[in-house]
């Protein structure tokens, strides 16, 4: 097999710098495959790309058999790696499979060149250099201690350290005893430096000796070890590409000053030396501003728009919206008045004639009249020209002009159905007698239907003693029949619509039946059943009552009305109209949209109020 070099491209049961730990097998389907040898995780550019590595799936993990490739790039990695300046390696792997940390599944798409790898068993093993194989092995190791698998040269380094060591250790400890005042009593339970070191099981004090040695042979001026060492760099996440840094460790450096206050005696203890070397160094470390405030959030990226442009308006339900502002008769006359004659006395009938009587004269037929007048219905709004200039990815003018007009369309159909909601004398309210509500309509023009619910329970539960009827079905029944037979005074013309809340629809579509079926499959069927032509849902019907004159308190659950028997009248100038004006001394746009129109039934029983009466509770 002809290659430049090989190496365990991942290690088995290793903690990586992300946390996680790949286990046995879990690239095997990746045996005998060849991927990309990739400069440091680099995809955006093919100039990275520096040749392949030929994957072999063993039980210690992955090994990989690289080869450069003749461009620029792969001749000088190839290089580096002859000389030993890059020794580590590393994966990108996708579609993993994990359970907590542990890796059993994952498919390696490329094997990179880095200066630290994430895992740390990972290296270059074997070089070719002109033809022949020098096996460099366990020169490099990661600083990875484990029970199981022992750090690269650590015994070795811990037995020719500990001697040298000893002393160092001893005299730090002495000085860091003899810093606290003589006076001074140790309180009891508090530990020195030496009390802690020697409750520390022979091994601890073997890592902990390696350690000081490491840190005295760099204040010694001798070389430090390689990036693999785990020393201040940052390491490179075998899974993501995204640089991960881990704070939580001490550099060499950091040894090293650590080290030289506790000889010092400045401190008094090795726990107040860490304590004062993080506290000075903070500024250097980058994670706080010039005050001394956290500003780690400083080095976090921008946010970023899932949707950008206008932000998602949410608004209340207005789908019914447009069925009212389409459905109504428009007119170009604001100033409305209706005169009907009412023919249906008992006493306007043809009489039959005697001879030699007297003919008598009809009884007088009853003339109604009423008028309408128009009233101005208005949105207003303002906006900062600084802002309007500084809000640049969408058109923040037209955005507003866009809800202005939602909520003048909802405002004005709300008044036409059930009138706008505010108490009598508010300075904003739409006056009912301009822009008429249909619900609280004159008897003359709504028909006020009561739903007894109560009627319907024992109507339906008097057909059989053993019968228990759902809740739903009683209601959607008593609901029915209502709707029926107030139809029976129905004078309007067409076919109607019924207009109710999202939850009355819904209890009607769920009644089932004593067999536990559904009674209506769908929307229409119900429609059928009710003889009208469509439903509408208005959440804006939830939970809206009227005082009757007798002083009764009626809940809204429907209307039904074919709404061209509804004219809104408006005059030439009196539709609906921008505004647009500018504040010199407040530097603000202002934005006006209105219209002056005047709405009413224009025919007598041209619609259904179906309504439940509400029970006050004793209290």
């Amino acid at each position: 097999m002809k290659y430049d070099f090989s190496g365990w491209a991942t290690r088995n049961n290793l903690k990586c710098s992300d946390g996680r730990v790949i286990m046995k097998d879990a690239f095997k389907h990746n045996d005998g495959q060849t991927v990309p040898l990739v400069w440091n995780h680099q995809h955006n550019d093919p100039n990275n790309v520096l040749g392949h590595a030929l994957l072999e799936n063993r039980d210690e993990g992955v090994y990989a058999y690289c080869s450069f490739n003749d461009t620029e790039s792969g001749q000088t990695a190839k290089g580096l790696v002859q000389h030993g300046d890059v020794v580590q390696l590393s994966i990108y792997a996708n579609q993993l499979k994990q359970r907590g940390s542990d890796v059993f599944h994952g498919a390696i798409r490329e094997v990179s060149l880095v200066l630290a790898g994430a895992n740390p068993g990972a290296y270059i093993e074997s070089v070719i250099r002109h033809g022949e194989m020098f096996d460099d092995e366990a020169v490099i190791h990661t600083g990875y201690v484990d029970d199981n698998i022992s750090m690269y040269h650590a015994e070795e380094l811990i037995e020719n350290e500990k001697e040298n060591v000893e002393m160092e250790n001893e005299e730090i400890i002495q000085h860091a005893d003899e810093a606290k005042p003589e006076a001074e009593e140790k309180p009891a339970g508090e530990k020195t430096v030496g009390d802690v070191i020697n409750s520390m099981t022979e091994e601890q004090k073997s890592v902990m000796y390696a350690l000081i040695g490491q840190a005295l042979e760099e204040e010694g001026g001798e070389a430090n070890h390689s990036d693999s060492e785990g020393g201040n760099y940052m390491k490179h996440n075998v899974f993501d590409q995204e640089t991960v840094t881990n704070d939580n460790y001490l550099s060499h450096a950091d040894q090293q000053s650590i080290i030289k206050m506790a000889k010092s005696n400045s401190c008094g203890s090795l726990r107040a030396a860490i304590s004062a070397h993080f506290e000075d160094d903070a500024m250097a470390h980058g994670f706080v501003d010039e005050e001394g405030k956290e500003a780690i959030d400083w080095l976090f990226p921008e946010y970023k728009d899932l949707k950008p442009g206008a932000p998602e308006l949410i608004t209340r339900d207005y789908s019914w919206v447009p069925t009212v502002m389409n459905g109504v008769h428009k007119s170009p006359i604001a100033r409305v008045r209706t005169r009907q004659a009412d023919a249906r006395g008992l006493d306007l009938r043809a009489l039959g004639y005697k001879k030699g009587d007297k003919k008598a004269e009809m009884a007088n037929i009853k003339l109604m009249k009423r008028t309408t007048d128009p009233q101005t219905v208005y949105v207003k709004d303002a906006m900062h020209r600084d802002d309007i200039l500084d809000i640049t990815d969408f058109d923040v003018v037209a955005y507003k002009w866009g809800v202005m007009r939602g909520l003048l369309d909802e405002e004005i159909a709300l008044a036409i159905m059930i009138g706008d909601g505010r108490e009598e004398g508010d300075d904003y309210k739409i006056d009912d007698t301009k822009i008429r509500p249909i619900w609280l309509d004159n008897e003359l023009y709504t028909i006020h239907h009561d739903v007894d619910i109560e009627a319907a329970r024992a109507e339906l539960q008097g057909t059989d003693t053993n019968a228990h009827f759902g809740e739903n079905y009683i209601y959607a029944e008593a609901i029915i029949t209502a709707a029926l037979y107030s139809r029976e005074k129905y004078k309007g013309s067409g076919n109607l619509d019924f207009y109710c809340t999202p939850h009355l629809l819904n209890v009607m579509l769920l009644a089932r039946d004593l067999n536990g079926r559904r009674i209506y499959d769908s929307k229409s069927d119900l429609a059928a059943a009710l003889n009208v032509r469509a439903i509408h849902t208005v959440e804006q019907f939830e939970g809206k009552t009227r005082k009757t004159e007798a002083g009764d308190t009626k809940k809204l659950l429907g209307l039904f009305v074919n709404l061209s028997d509804y004219q809104l009248g408006c005059v030439k100038g009196g539709e609906i109209t921008k505004f647009k004006d500018f504040d010199i001394d407040f530097n603000q746009e202002k934005y006006l949209i209105e219209t002056r129109l005047s709405g009413a039934l224009t025919r007598i029983f041209s619609a259904i109020a179906l309504e439940e009466p509400v029970v006050a509770v004793a209290g």
